[in-house]
């Protein structure tokens, strides 16, 4: 399970930027999870509430998400299309020459603190 690395990678991210910012209490952590980025959004949030509990500068911070969905682009037909509903084969023209434009993102979008 990855997921608990990630958290704790976002944790120390939003430490650093507490500390820089003098913020002494965090209410929530908004982030954009891409589609087929390979976290599973319920392992991450078990994770992000086991180990918040653990820290006093978050306690009971809220883990928000927000899906960015996945998009491919066809270098034949310069089409795009969801990927998940069509994969890798482009559903406009039949190419496999494609290649994922959006969705494998995990980023910090948002911090809110007291």
């Amino acid at each position: 399970m990855h997921e608990l690395g990630v958290v704790f990678n976002v944790i120390e991210a939003v430490e650093e930027i507490a500390k820089e910012n003098e913020l002494k209490k965090i209410e929530s952590v908004t982030l954009e999870l891409g589609e087929v980025s390979t976290v599973i959004p319920e392992y991450l949030t078990d994770c992000w509430d086991w180990a918040v509990k653990r820290n006093d500068l978050f306690g009971d911070t809220k883990l928000l998400l927000e899906k960015i969905p996945a998009v491919t682009f066809c270098e034949e037909c310069k089409q795009t299309y969801p990927t998940v509903l069509h994969g890798k084969i482009c559903p406009h023209c039949g190419s496999g020459n494609t290649y994922l434009v959006q969705g494998n993102e995990f980023i910090i979008k948002e911090i809110s603190a007291e």
